[in-house]
């Protein structure tokens, strides 16, 4: 602009960057579905991203979606402008797309990537069911509790202070918890987002302690088991994704050590990997890693003899998919109860104790 001699006198930014503008995987999948649909009706690969970023609202998408034009027209080839930007594009993605531009059929690439997004985000959201439910009633439990204890509490303390008689031990535990409440919420509070943030950072600069934590998570009652079956089945179903698409299995267990979403799987996966890239056969070499059910090990011995492993590790995903929703919608069950009784025991405990000496008066009288 100075070159042309234009003085800039302000300048806005157009667009937003904010959470809502952020691309997740859902935006990537219809965008897959898209570009299958596309490339499908015979349309050229240029134009077809052209199509696809006008119908696109979201102002980070449409960005992603130009540079990924510019760098087809300037030569590039699909797969090499994916991978351009690994942080919206997975290994994955990228070997698939360019095993389909290399076979010819990249718009069944496309179709069977966007199935699989489908799939893992479908699982992802339901282990996140899982996990956020405990939690939030565990939370509500605790702020309803606090809130009592913080204003309620100390509005009754004020008036059995004119008693002059000694009040009963519930009342008094409960008119102590809601002093040190008083006086260390600020320090409660401050402490607990203090020790998750150390956790996190520590989860991102430590794979030990990423290992750990996850290593603990799956010893975890109930949640361990729906985390254990998630993994199998996130690595199953990427190992037949790659396998069927006719990706060497050497690379597809690389690509999905990454996809189980946990850090023991990821080791486990590992140690697959190098057994078979030694010669081990796949069933073999899952049963020494001491990680992966009986059942996953069976079907995919059986795979393996009868030369459909693809399919038979896309049956062990389907079944460990369906025991994760079956175990989800059993904890759900199981929490609806339970949140009553938790409710009723934090928030029905304080009431009770602060009721009980005005009960013991009315009986005095």
């Amino acid at each position: 602009l100075q070159k042309h001699r234009i003085t800039v006198k302000r300048i806005r930014k157009k667009g937003s960057l904010s959470a809502r503008g952020r691309i997740n995987a859902k935006d990537i999948t219809v965008f897959t579905r898209q570009m299958a649909t596309m490339i499908r009706a015979g349309i050229p690969m240029l134009q077809s991203i052209e199509v696809v970023s006008e119908s696109v609202k979201k102002p980070s998408m449409v960005r992603l979606l130009q540079d990924l034009a510019n760098d087809v027209s300037s030569g590039s080839s699909f797969s090499e402008a994916l991978r351009r930007h690994p942080r919206h594009f997975d290994r994955l993605f990228v070997n698939l797309v360019d095993a389909g531009e290399q076979s010819g059929s990249l718009e069944q690439m496309l179709d069977r990537v966007a199935s699989y997004k489908e799939k893992v985000e479908s699982l992802k959201g339901r282990v996140k069911k899982a996990l956020w439910y405990p939690a939030a009633v565990l939370l509500v439990g605790l702020g309803v509790t606090s809130l009592l204890l913080i204003k309620v509490v100390p509005e009754f303390e004020s008036m059995f202070a004119g008693f002059g008689g000694e009040l009963p031990a519930m009342t008094q535990a409960t008119i102590r918890m809601s002093e040190a409440a008083q006086a260390y919420w600020l320090h409660a509070i401050g402490s607990l987002v203090g020790a998750i943030y150390l956790l996190r950072l520590a989860m991102r600069r430590s794979a030990k302690v990423t290992y750990r934590v996850h290593a603990m998570m799956l010893r975890m009652p109930i949640l361990g088991d729906i985390l254990h079956k998630s993994a199998v089945s996130r690595f199953t179903r990427t190992v037949a994704t790659t396998y069927s698409a006719g990706v060497p299995l050497i690379e597809g267990l690389s690509t999905a050590a990454g996809a189980t979403g946990n850090a023991v799987y990821e080791r486990a996966v590992e140690q697959v990997r190098q057994d078979v890239a030694t010669g081990q056969p796949l069933h073999f070499a899952m049963r020494m890693a001491n990680q992966f059910p009986a059942l996953a090990i069976q079907m995919v011995s059986i795979g393996e003899e009868s030369g459909a492993l693809d399919a038979m590790l896309s049956r062990v995903a389907d079944y460990f998919e369906e025991e994760v929703d079956n175990k989800v919608d059993a904890l759900t069950s199981l929490m609806e109860p339970l949140v009553i009784v938790v409710l009723g025991v934090l928030v029905g405990g304080v009431i009770v104790s602060m009721y009980l000496p005005i009960f013991e008066i009315g009986t005095a009288l």
